[in-house]
């Protein structure tokens, strides 16, 4: 009889005992663990950021230099990276041949063939092309490359140019286009929404109407016909920020109408009727009570936006309504693969559009899993 009171007490005391400080799991660790148990997302993470410091240090990671042509190389496929020479020795550290120019006896296309006599181990750290990092810093010094002879791991464009290195210089328009694209989309879609929903009445009708007004029209022919107003006089860098606010100018009604839809639950809690008791300003209580408390949907919609930016400025800039020479872009890069018999000819010059691909999908990949670590108590 003892022994089963002394277990109900135990049962009892393990029931009502209040957890210790160290057992309390905080919301922020139940998301990152949430996070970190999805390891495709992580993995789509890595390869972002592998991305975008590329972009950074465009200029250092690139083994060329920007627009530097090589006319005696146009056209020439990738190079093979090779551990083992023509004689069938072993060498741990990889190297390229020399490329010969040719053509064919029958057709006369355009080939290339290696010259055997001519060897270029690959370096790391390696002297090339000059440059200035971000306009600075003159230097020189680039990632890894060749010396005494040029490599072309993803072969050259019809003028002789490494299309790694334009792939490369080309990310940096195309990321930081889809990025600052996102950023103001988002916060204009989460200011507007956030008014329709805090106010109501006569102005949510009117945020509404514009709302649907833009989304009624197809989105692509909506993108040809304002780029298409974007004067042709121009400098490359305004047609960057005229890019930019184009697709956010476009994109921010999804945002706006999910954020409105939080809103009108949101705006009856209440801290926000305390901050109006308080006599805070409608401008400050939507700022520091309405908006943040939204900040978390934000994020997930704002990470799944990217990829249709990215893919909007590819699309506009391989249709020639977008970035314009100098400046390139992975769409830009694309424009080269408009010819079906150019493809069958040079297939390589698709490496640009594997790039998108990679990009969209990791992006989507790191936002289901951002979406499903936000929520750590769902299924």
């Amino acid at each position: 009889m003892a022994a089963k009171e002394m277990q109900l007490e135990d049962r009892t005391r393990g029931i009502n005992a209040v957890p210790n400080d160290d057992e309390v799991i905080s919301l922020g660790t139940l998301i990152k663990r949430r996070f970190l148990r999805n390891k495709l997302a992580i993995v789509s993470g890595i390869v972002i950021i592998i991305l975008y410091l590329g972009a950074i240090f465009a200029e250092f990671v690139a083994p060329h230099g920007l627009n530097v042509d090589h006319p005696e190389y146009a056209y020439m496929p990738p190079q093979r990276l090779r551990f083992v020479d023509a004689e069938g020795n072993f060498h741990w550290r990889p190297f390229v041949y020399d490329m010969k120019k040719g053509y064919d006896e029958e057709t006369w296309e355009l080939i290339y063939t290696e010259d055997t006599s001519k060897m270029h181990p690959l370096r790391l750290f390696v002297r090339g092309d000059r440059y200035k990092l971000w306009g600075l810093w003159e230097s020189d010094l680039h990632l890894f490359g060749v010396e005494g002879g040029y490599f072309f791991p993803l072969g050259t464009d019809r003028f002789g140019r490494d299309q790694l290195t334009n792939v490369i210089y080309g990310s940096r328009v195309s990321l930081t286009i889809g990025l600052l694209g996102v950023i103001m989309s988002i916060t204009i879609g989460s200011i507007m929404g956030a008014i329709s929903g805090y106010y109501g009445g006569w102005v949510d009708m009117v945020i509404q109407r514009v709302i649907e007004l833009l989304r009624s029209f197809p989105r692509l022919p909506l993108w040809m016909a304002l780029s298409a107003a974007i004067p042709l006089t121009w400098s490359p860098l305004k047609v960057y920020f005229g890019i930019v606010t184009l697709l956010a100018f476009i994109d921010w009604t999804g945002l706006a109408r999910e954020v409105r839809a939080k809103v009108l639950s949101y705006r009856e809690e209440a801290y926000v009727l305390a901050s109006k008791s308080l006599g805070a300003s409608d401008a400050w209580t939507i700022l520091t009570h309405v908006i943040p408390n939204t900040a978390s949907h934000i994020l997930v919609v704002g990470t799944l936006a990217l990829p249709g930016m990215i893919l909007g400025e590819s699309t506009l800039s391989f249709l020639g309504l977008g970035i314009q020479p100098p400046m390139t872009s992975w769409g830009v890069l694309l424009q080269e693969a408009q010819n079906v018999q150019t493809l069958q000819t040079y297939p390589w010059l698709l490496i640009p559009g594997l790039f998108i691909m990679i990009t969209v999908l990791a992006f989507n990949f790191l936002g289901d899993g951002v979406r499903d670590a936000i929520d750590p108590y769902s299924d």
